[in-house]
């Protein structure tokens, strides 16, 4: 049976053709597969306060936690202001940009300067979590979040976390999920990597000393023991998560005996003028170390030391950057 259409039948035919098409492009994801922005303008996330409505894809953004920064430069994202002092020379896009107000540093910060730029979202928490009662009242046009990692849970899984709900602000849920997936990935290539059996000291150095990492809740390296399933050359009963390491000795160090060394060279991170006295590269202090020659991992040179700039941005970028490390120095082993 043959269908015959009149001329304007096919018109007619195109017309709701070419409507249909502009709507499929008006309510597609845009480029990268990210889901288009709720109509209202607004979207509901669960900070680390509670439910809370944030503009989406909003103009005018202040971010305070380091942990954002990266995945925020990497989104093309602009900031009115930021705390320049605390952020090194890791992230360029924002220091060198006259625009973006510097705030100085969670120590000094200039809060005034937050105000004066008049935000509509402002993401704080981590080192400016105790300035988030006083920016929150000095800012009342502004919507303030704090999403940062929280303490007594999984740093890997809140990292996650944290790069799901800037994908919901700011259209990126494809891009955030791509993190995501890379840092799950490299975990688990670290691990494959690991023979299972070799003991890992994770250690801090600043001011020319050396602290120890505790396993688990040591600063910066302790969350990475349980994933990776790492066998700790010492563990500490009372360990703390102090940013310079617990104070046990050398020596202490040493007749532990590991077969790998994690460095954290926190010194690394600030600028010659800005390091404390006695500062040393950590690959140098280790290796010239009196009491650390004999060690199996100076010895064979299985020594890993982190990205300079570690102690300033401790993201989801840095710590997929660490597990990939790990695993090719395990994987050469």
């Amino acid at each position: 049976m043959t269908i015959r259409r009149t001329r304007s039948a096919a018109l007619t035919v195109l017309a709701a053709s070419a409507v249909l098409a502009l709507a499929a492009c008006s309510s597609s994801s845009p480029a990268g597969g990210d889901k288009p922005a709720e109509a209202s303008g607004t979207v509901t996330i669960t900070d680390n306060h509670g439910e809370v409505k944030v503009p989406v894809n909003p103009k005018k953004v202040v971010a305070l936690d380091n942990h954002v920064f990266e995945t925020l430069s990497e989104w093309d994202v602009p900031l009115v202001a930021a705390p320049k002092g605390i952020m090194g020379s890791a992230f360029p896009k924002y220091t060198d940009d006259k625009n973006v107000t510097d705030i100085g540093s969670h120590r000094e910060p200039n809060l005034e300067a937050i105000v004066a730029a008049q935000p509509e979202l402002i993401i704080g928490g981590y080192r400016f979590g105790e300035s988030y009662d006083e920016i929150k009242k000095q800012n009342p046009q502004a919507t303030v979040i704090e999403i940062n990692p929280r303490d007594g849970k999984d740093t890997f899984s809140e990292l996650k976390r944290e790069s799901e709900i800037l994908g919901k602000i700011f259209n990126k849920e494809a891009d955030a999920k791509k993190l995501n997936d890379k840092l799950d990935t490299a975990m688990a290539d670290a691990k494959g990597a690991y023979n299972g059996k070799d003991t890992v000291m994770a250690v801090n150095t600043s001011a020319g000393k050396i602290g120890y990492i505790a396993p688990g809740v040591g600063r910066g390296l302790g969350p990475i023991f349980e994933p990776l399933g790492l066998k700790p050359a010492l563990e500490i009963e009372g360990a703390s998560n102090n940013h310079q390491g617990d104070d046990i000795s050398v020596e202490a160090i040493a007749k532990s005996n590991p077969e790998w060394i994690i460095a954290l060279d926190r010194d690394a991170a600030f600028t010659p003028e800005d390091r404390e006295a006695g500062s040393k590269p950590a690959e140098e202090l280790i290796k010239n170390s009196e009491a650390l020659k004999n060690v199996p991992a100076v010895k064979n040179g299985h020594v890993i030391v982190l990205d300079p700039n570690f102690y300033l941005t401790e993201d989801i970028q840095t710590y997929t950057a660490l597990f990939e490390q790990i695993k090719g120095a395990f994987a050469a082993a």
